[in-house]
């Protein structure tokens, strides 16, 4: 298990490294449309009252990967506690899950459990999660939630992974623009004035899906890349139980034996002495 995870890893790597300079180009035109225009899309309204938050959690299909599901469940709840407990006592706080542990646990716990996605890394692919995400901001642009988010385990290291929860409804306006001018290389750029074809609004009608669907995609590919880094350590780390424990259980077994055996060499010798005394 621990070399398939290590093979799933690299090629999760590969996917998860090919789509970040997308995602990031993505987030610095979607910042440039929005610091230079007032559109009207549904997607950028920001409610003046929050009553409905849907809350996207990325889980796994398979366990056998240590604390990943675990740590990120508990994070789930932690967070749900702290932020959004008014709305999960009132009704209002609804789960879409992806992934057969995310869905059985949150299910077993009373919260309520719109949709899930079961068997959803099988076979992992933009469209499945276009078609959440899409679902999601539909709902959103029709008033059904006004806030969205995402949970999931970012990838760090094979070892090691961030669990995050992130807000990507209502898009945060002040929050790409912010991240634009922060980058010192780009302070030169941002100042550039730039001529859209057929206009900025309608360039920006139609990113505004496709930044969505990038975010959701994002935070499957992360972690489905920590999965299988959390996989390839805890297989590594119960192969080197199993191997301790063999070791522990031949020592018991061979002491075990010797015992046996000066046992029945001592009776011998006995039995041999009781002879010779009669």
């Amino acid at each position: 298990m621990k070399m398939v995870a290590a093979a799933k890893l690299r090629k999760a790597q590969q996917r998860m490294a090919a789509t970040r300079p997308y995602a990031n180009k993505m987030r610095e035109v979607m910042s440039r449309l929005v610091s230079a225009n007032n559109s009207d899309n549904k997607l950028l309204r920001l409610p003046t009252e929050s009553e409905h938050v849907l809350l996207i959690v990325v889980g796994s299909d398979k366990g056998l990967c240590g604390g990943f599901n675990n740590n990120l469940f508990r994070a789930v709840e932690m967070y749900i506690r702290e932020h959004l407990d008014s709305y999960n006592q009132s009704g209002n706080l609804d789960l879409v899950t992806i992934g057969r542990k995310s869905g059985a646990y949150f299910k077993k716990r009373n919260y309520k459990v719109i949709e899930s996605h079961p068997g959803f890394f099988d076979n992992l692919n933009y469209e499945d999660t276009s078609a959440i995400m899409g679902a999601a901001s539909g709902k959103f642009a029709d008033g059904d939630y006004d806030k969205v988010y995402i949970a999931f385990n970012e990838f760090k290291s094979v070892i090691s992974q961030n669990r995050l929860v992130e807000e990507v409804l209502p898009i945060k306006t002040e929050a790409l623009s912010e991240e634009e001018h922060a980058d010192e290389s780009k302070k030169i750029e941002t100042f550039t004035e730039y001529i859209y074809e057929p206009d900025a609004d309608s360039i920006l009608n139609s990113l505004l899906p496709v930044h969505l669907n990038m975010q959701l995609w994002r935070a499957v590919l992360e972690s489905n890349a920590s999965e299988q880094g959390a996989r390839m350590a805890a297989m590594d780390n119960a192969t080197e139980n199993a191997k301790e424990l063999e070791q522990e259980l031949k020592l018991r077994y061979n002491q075990a034996r010797q015992s046996a055996i000066t046992t029945e060499i001592s009776e011998i010798v006995s039995g041999a002495a009781a002879l010779e005394g009669t």
